[in-house]
């Protein structure tokens, strides 16, 4: 196949949501289709104990939340499909943003009988400001939930979309019986009880044949025939370019549980999503077309493996292909690097790839030359934007609970902050360790990991600070930024690359701090340095 085909086959997209709202079962289902995995283990049933294949971590397990962005890809009808899956928790939306960067398209599930959620909210207008095309899934079908017609309203009013139904729930929870494909023209009956494989539906063009009444029932019918009525006159008809330039959003009802809506789903998904897309550098637009390979780290997991203590840092190919034991430049570090054993992702089995093409993540072993947001490239120098670390909000110091394993705990930590889960601060007066985060669910996660995948154990004590500021100086010599230092000292830290911080205790202390020291300047990223 050529390059040029390859780059059509390829649809590399995410999945968003509220916690709660399916977005791991559906993930599941998607994989059953691209045969990936034979049989769906349902997330909460015991009987079948392998929980949800996206979820990595022991705690989101526990806890039924993805916290680690998981990759996956698969094949389904000739076209390569990358799933990132995404935390909707929100004390993990900086991973999200940053997978967001990775992304083609987005798939945004929503809960039938919740609605709207805050969280749907925050991303979908990362994904509006970035003009990044989305679907929207509306999940649970089959229990008790809002109108199919309020459901379109809230989301036009409360994500700001302009929708087209590409999809129909023929009832509604306990009268739940099917779907109707508009996309598609077609009819899908719903049998509830096997959830387990793959349900095949009724090929139905015309809706206005009787055989529709003896089918679902003459009140359902008549239902059904009315709404469509209405859909076809209320909301725009499907536009593939409006849908492309983030414009119009089309929508589908289903149950992702119960299988149910999914292929209507994933068929019309690989007719109009994107192929991979150019990417914007600080140098210049990049096309995905282009025969030199660039692409750019947007997530790095400290421990796939817990038997071997790996890092991978995943990498999403933006231009030229990958291959194998070729030396590409490491555009920080100015240095070349080859990578002997690239992984690319199948359902739950890793696989060394040769090559890997535009659109595709690729997991590269890593003994600590990554940070996220560097860039890979044939030699060009280039460096891909908008992958931000922010100021935390919670902050914590980090104490030692197991003397002799302080080697372990400072290695642990040192990976998991690589991540970028969390920061490390540590003080300039005596060297203890702070532990700063954007949700207070990370604690727990890094207390977790520490002890299941380093042997180390932790415990937390607070420490009042508001806010982390990067500090930059006009002039280093000068006494007015020798004279901060000295009255400061006690609040001022390292953060991991070694920068100057200043730990805050109060917006009133740095509104103080910066009409007393005007030559300092206080940052709230990171990212002013780079």
């Amino acid at each position: 196949m050529s390059f040029l085909e390859e780059i059509q086959r390829r649809r590399t997209f995410g999945i968003i949501s509220h916690p709660d709202a399916g977005k791991t079962t559906l993930t599941e289902k998607l994989l059953l289709f691209g045969g990936a995995i034979q049989e769906a283990g349902a997330v909460k049933n015991n009987k079948i104990k392998k929980g949800a294949t996206s979820d990595f971590m022991e705690i989101e397990r526990q806890r039924g939340i993805s916290v680690a962005t998981s990759v996956l890809a698969f094949i389904y009808k000739d076209r390569k499909i990358n799933i990132l899956d995404t935390p909707g928790h929100k004390d993990f939306a900086e991973d999200t943003f940053r997978t967001l960067t990775a992304v083609d398209s987005v798939i945004v599930v929503i809960d039938v009988a919740k609605g709207v959620e805050e969280q749907t909210e925050k991303l979908v207008e990362v994904c509006r400001m970035r003009n990044i095309p989305m679907i929207v899934f509306i999940n649970k079908l089959d229990r008790e939930g809002k109108d199919a017609f309020d459901l379109l309203d809230e989301v036009e009013q409360k994500l700001g979309l302009t929708v087209t139904p590409m999809s129909f729930p023929i009832g509604m929870g306990y009268d739940f019986k099917g779907i109707y494909d508009i996309y598609k023209k077609k009819i899908n009956l719903f049998s509830g009880e096997n959830k387990q494989t793959i349900s095949e539906g009724i090929e139905f063009d015309d809706v206005n044949s009787p055989e529709l009444d003896e089918i679902v029932g003459d009140s359902a019918a008549e239902t059904l025939r009315e709404e469509l009525e209405l859909v076809y006159e209320v909301y725009p008809s499907f536009d593939q370019e409006k849908y492309s330039n983030g414009h119009l959003q089309p929508v589908f009802f289903g149950s992702a549980l119960n299988n149910f809506g999914v292929k209507e789903l994933l068929d019309c998904f690989i007719d109009i999503a994107p192929n991979p897309q150019p990417k914007k550098a600080e140098e210049r637009l990049v096309d995905s077309t282009e025969k030199k390979m660039s692409g750019f780290v947007f997530k790095i997991h400290a421990n796939m493996d817990p038997k071997h203590r790996d890092r991978l840092a995943f990498v999403k190919i933006v231009s030229g292909v990958f291959k194998r034991n070729t030396p590409y430049l490491h555009v920080r570090n100015n240095k070349k690097l080859k990578f002997s054993s690239p992984n690319a992702f199948f359902a739950e089995k890793k696989e060394i790839v040769e090559e890997s093409f535009p659109g595709d993540i690729v997991g590269l072993h890593d003994t600590g030359n990554f940070k996220i947001g560097d860039t890979l490239t044939e030699g060009e120098l280039l460096n891909f934007k908008g992958i931000p670390s922010f100021s935390p909000e919670h902050f914590r110091y980090v104490n030692n609970a197991d003397p002799m394993k302080s080697k372990q705990l400072y290695k642990g930590l040192d990976q998991l902050m690589d991540e970028g889960v969390a920061q490390l601060f540590t003080l300039d007066m005596n060297g203890r360790k702070i532990i700063g985060t954007v949700g207070a669910l990370q604690y727990e996660v890094i207390q977790y990991r520490l002890e299941h995948e380093y042997g180390a154990k932790c415990n937390y004590e607070n420490i009042h600070v508001h806010k982390a500021c990067w500090v930059e100086a006009e002039d280093e010599k000068n006494e007015e930024f020798k004279e901060f230092k000295r009255v400061k000292q006690r609040y001022l830290a390292k953060d991991k690359q070694g920068q100057l911080v200043f730990l805050a205790d109060s917006a009133f202390t740095i509104q103080m701090t910066q009409q007393k020291y005007p030559t300092v300047k206080l940052h709230f990223t990171s990212e002013f340095h780079n």
